[in-house]
């Protein structure tokens, strides 16, 4: 394994993570949905929930906990500690297989992927995932290179963890397999596989009691985003259109130079390492390409294709074209300054008159007003079938005394907040907040709410005093 590169690498990371923690400090963006809705999870710690698996919530619970504040800066704050450990892991992949200047390379690389630049101000499964699934390659090299066993079951576990943290996390099984299979240098003993897959299902164990005491209820989730997986007669519903738009994406996810350069690795790898991270990488776009194809795919379900794909990405360009080393550098550098800058300067920059941030602003300006209504009113009870909007209720609501629900659901729960709160039955009022009037609503609404810039820019959101049943009924 190479030396000499942990210094240097370790300086850029330190100073890019610090940048990155002083804009989180100045950020004028709301958490999203998405974000909210993980803080709410870490209230409540558990084995699994309805549509991700436990580990995002255990992080924010513990960062929380350790500075004592559920302030946004704060439960965003694992995010650009974890990319830059992912960074550095990925630089210890490099130096193992390559050298001291890849290894540099691929740590600079990684830290400035538009996706970690991203992950970096905000919280999400794939920021979480990514040094759990980047230290499951490391020891599994690790261990086919030395035939250490500890190794072999460090490599489980980290991947039990990747999948703890989104179950994407299984794409490096499959990776690593393909590896063994046509990569002769990177193949485990049998007593090493059994390790790695003992240790992994250990890990892996406590979400899979919980999912069957539960009605499989995050994989019923993962089917429904699938959506082909349900149907009779996908093959007369191709998505063309789709699968461009996906791989077009990917040029985002990873810019443009690193993108292409992952395809040429796994094209044209020509040496035993290449032709492991290639496998490595593989997966996850081909898997996600055919979701596509059949159906939808969001253009971060491929984020674990990046890890072993940086590494690979650099290789290539250090082999064949070392000039686009900083050309891509530059690039995703632009990426990795512009986003931190947005975040600061919010609601700039705008493209007619919409904020480039729209999603992230308005939420909690939303949520106090909702909240005013329902103090104004005399109201205990807040309901609403709008996840989006349920999901700050409760983060911006936290310390308000108010309760907040959906719906009861007419079959199976929907969201996590009609598996986990919802409305009972009966006369009790509540303010029922909602793009239009309830057909059970006699009277106007009581409050009408100021949606001009954001997140809910368009809507017409207003509020009505019914009763339970009633709220129940308009679901």
């Amino acid at each position: 394994m190479a030396r000499g590169w942990f210094g240097p690498a370790a300086a850029v990371v330190a100073a890019v993570t610090a940048a990155r923690i002083a804009a989180l400090a100045f950020d004028r963006t709301d958490l999203f949905v998405d974000e909210s809705q993980y803080w709410l999870w870490g209230q409540h710690l558990d084995l699994g929930y309805y549509s991700k698996p436990p580990l995002i919530a255990w992080v924010i619970r513990a960062v929380t906990e350790l500075f004592g504040s559920d302030a946004p800066l704060v439960v965003r704050l694992p995010g650009a500690i974890l990319h830059g450990v992912t960074a550095l892991i990925l630089g210890a992949v490099a130096a193992r297989l390559f050298d001291a200047r890849a290894a540099v390379w691929t740590a600079v690389t990684y830290l400035t992927l538009p996706m970690a630049a991203l992950g970096s101000l905000l919280i999400s499964t794939d920021t979480v995932m990514a040094p759990f699934f980047a230290g499951a390659i490391l020891m599994y090299l690790r261990a086919a290179d030395t035939g250490r066993a500890g190794a072999a079951a460090l490599a489980g576990v980290l991947a039990g963890l990747a999948v703890l943290a989104k179950y994407a996390g299984v794409y490096f099984l499959i990776g690593a397999g393909l590896a063994a299979a046509f990569v002769p240098t990177v193949r485990l003993s049998l007593r090493g596989w059994l390790l790695l897959l003992a240790a992994f299902a250990a890990t892996i164990l406590p979400n899979l009691l919980w999912n069957l005491a539960n009605q499989l209820a995050t994989l019923e989730h993962t089917m429904d985003n699938v959506g082909w997986v349900r149907g009779e007669s996908w093959l007369a519903g191709l998505n063309p259109s789709g699968l461009a738009e996906f791989l077009i994406a990917q040029f985002a996810v990873a810019g443009p130079v690193v993108f292409a350069a992952v395809l040429w690795g796994c094209v044209r790898p020509r040496q035993p390492a290449l032709r492991a991270l290639a496998m490595l990488s593989a997966p996850a776009l081909l898997i996600v390409s055919m979701q596509a194809l059949l159906a939808k795919a969001y253009a971060n379900w491929a984020v674990a294709a990046y890890f072993a794909g940086t590494v690979l990405a650099v290789a290539m360009m250090r082999a064949r074209a070392p000039r686009l080393l900083p050309v891509s550098a530059a690039i995703n550098g632009a990426v990795s300054v512009l986003l931190p800058l947005c975040i600061v300067l919010a609601p700039w920059p705008a493209v007619d008159g919409k904020p480039l941030l729209a999603r992230y602003l308005g939420r909690a300006d939303l949520s106090r007003q909702i909240i005013a209504a329902a103090e104004g009113q005399g109201l205990s009870t807040v309901a609403a079938a709008d996840r989006d909007i349920l999901a700050d209720l409760f983060y911006t609501g936290r310390a308000s005394g108010l309760a907040f629900a959906a719906p009861a659901p007419a079959g199976r729960p929907r969201n996590y907040y009609e598996q986990t709160y919802p409305l009972g039955d009966g006369p009790m009022p509540v303010l029922l907040v909602a793009d239009t009037a309830p057909p059970c609503a006699s009277e106007p609404p009581v409050a009408r709410f100021a949606t001009a810039a954001g997140a809910y820019s368009g809507r017409s959101i207003a509020a009505w005093r019914v009763t339970a049943d009633c709220a129940n009924a308009a679901r």
